[in-house]
């Protein structure tokens, strides 16, 4: 395997060179659980998904976490706004943003722990901090000194002088630009005890806690979206290497999902929830078009784009089924070496699209021609490569989808094959204009008619560009 990947913090492409030879550790920045999740949220899921299914293909052990922040100003001011107790709120949102991983074959983490739950790792690593004189209390909250760490802004870019974190003002912070690792105790919200007072935890704290409790002070990959670069994952680096960690080596980052140009905000979330965009298309149809571009890129939304990316996924179906209609049941087979090519150039997804449309043709060719054993073959390949990026039909998991598809196909097939016989009766008569009739009306209607030495076959018309998106 030669992965190179777009490793954020040497803005470079990077041989992937795992700390243990054999064992890749992956640290996601997951879900806070404060509402409905929409597809901008489970775009990095399905990109770093891909990453882990060509890691486990080439047979590395992965572990794979992916944590829950479900301790927040926003899940605390939502809870109370709706009369609801913080911890349901969260719980009730979390598992929103399961099934929606799940929906779209999303394989489920190594370990998916939340923040309340590492309060003691917190604490560790802060009293580490403060020894080393990397953080100081005041008043009940904890800082991180920004300017005791030469290396701060490393990973973003940002200059000492340019950097702003956000947060209110405090009277115990030394400086405006120092983050606050522990929040002290205000009445009304959850709290736990610390030496230097009840309170609860920062968001950066959080992550650098569970990925060092999970994967160890050093690990290979930490992923997450553009968004999370600066201040989350530049003040994670920074407290974990202060703290005497080397915590993650490539660092890899998605683009947003775009409307109009602009990053996703809540009022259009609503709208493009999992669910709402659900039904519009179904769950592979979602998941092709949201892994579809290159991860790093932005995906600009729009309802044609999404129906494009379902018609493109519907002719690649349309061929497995068609195939395993005529040759029988399609073992998976190998990817191509253009498709593993793709892949290990940063995951070049569209490139890999390509390869596997182009497969495709040659496969319906086979098809065409008669030629079964090059069919299956060619099918298997197909299946192999669409597994890796998560949307094989005849996967399990998207199983009753597809046998519905089969059942609808086997149907259709009845009426459609009545007209080509009566096509072919008028043929035989010599009644070319009732022929030409029967032969416009089903491209009418969506079918496509070819005529091969065998008889007549048909076929859905789809509208896709066969290189992919």
């Amino acid at each position: 395997m030669t992965l190179r990947l777009f490793d954020t913090e040497t803005r470079a492409l990077r041989d992937f060179v795992p700390l243990a030879p054999g064992h890749a550790s992956i640290y996601l920045c997951g879900a806070t659980v404060q509402g409905e999740p929409h597809i901008g949220h489970v775009r990095s899921g399905v990109a770093f998904d891909v990453l882990r299914r060509w890691l486990l293909a080439h047979d590395y052990d992965v572990a794979f976490i992916r944590n829950v922040t479900d301790i927040d100003d926003k899940i605390l001011n939502k809870a109370a706004d709706a009369g609801r107790p913080w911890w349901e709120w969260a719980a009730t949102y979390e598992r929103a943003f399961d099934w929606a991983y799940d929906r779209l074959g999303v394989l489920p983490p190594s370990a998916e722990p939340r923040a309340t739950g590492h309060v003691t790792q917190m604490v560790d690593m802060m009293q580490r901090l403060i020894d080393a004189g990397h953080a100081y209390a005041a008043a009940g909250d904890v800082y991180f000194d920004v300017r005791s760490y030469a290396p701060y802004g490393a990973l973003s870019g940002h200059k000492l002088d340019d950097v702003h974190q956000g947060e209110s003002a405090a009277a115990g912070k030394r400086d405006p630009r120092d983050f606050t690792l522990w929040k002290a105790e205000k009445p009304g919200e959850p709290s736990w005890p610390t030496p230097w007072g009840r309170g609860r935890p920062g968001w950066h704290l959080e992550c650098s806690a569970m990925a060092e409790a999970y994967l160890g002070a050093e690990f290979d990959i930490h992923c997450g979206g553009l968004d999370l670069v600066f201040p989350h994952h530049e003040n994670e680096m920074a407290q974990s290497r202060a703290a005497g960690d080397g915590f993650a080596r490539y660092w890899l980052h998605n683009g947003w999902v775009t409307m109009g140009g602009e990053k996703m905000s809540k009022s259009l979330g609503n709208v493009l929830s999992v669910p709402n965009v659900l039904k519009k298309v179904r769950p592979q149809e979602l998941r092709y078009y949201l892994g579809g571009a290159h991860y790093r890129s932005m995906l600009e939304y729009s309802d044609h784009a999404l129906e494009v990316a379902a018609e493109s996924y519907r002719g690649l179906e349309a061929f497995i089924l068609k195939t395993r209609e005529r040759a029988g049941e399609i073992p998976v087979g190998k990817w191509t070496e253009g498709f593993a090519a793709a892949l290990d150039d940063d995951l070049a997804v569209p490139k890999a699209l390509a390869e596997i449309h182009g497969s495709k043709t040659e496969g319906n060719k086979a098809l065409d021609a008669g030629d079964l054993t090059a069919a299956l073959e060619i099918a298997g390949q197909v299946r192999a490569m669409m597994g890796i990026l998560g949307v094989d039909p005849l996967d399990p998991h998207w199983a009753a989808d597809a046998d519905d598809s089969s059942a609808a196909h086997a149907a259709l097939d009845v009426l459609v094959r009545a007209n080509l016989d009566a096509r072919q009766k008028a043929k035989a008569d010599k009644d070319w204009a009732a022929a030409d009739e029967i032969r416009d009306r089903l491209a009418a209607a969506g079918v496509e008619v070819t005529d091969t030495p065998s008889g007549p076959e048909w076929s859905l018309k789809t509208n896709h560009n066969e290189a992919g998106l």
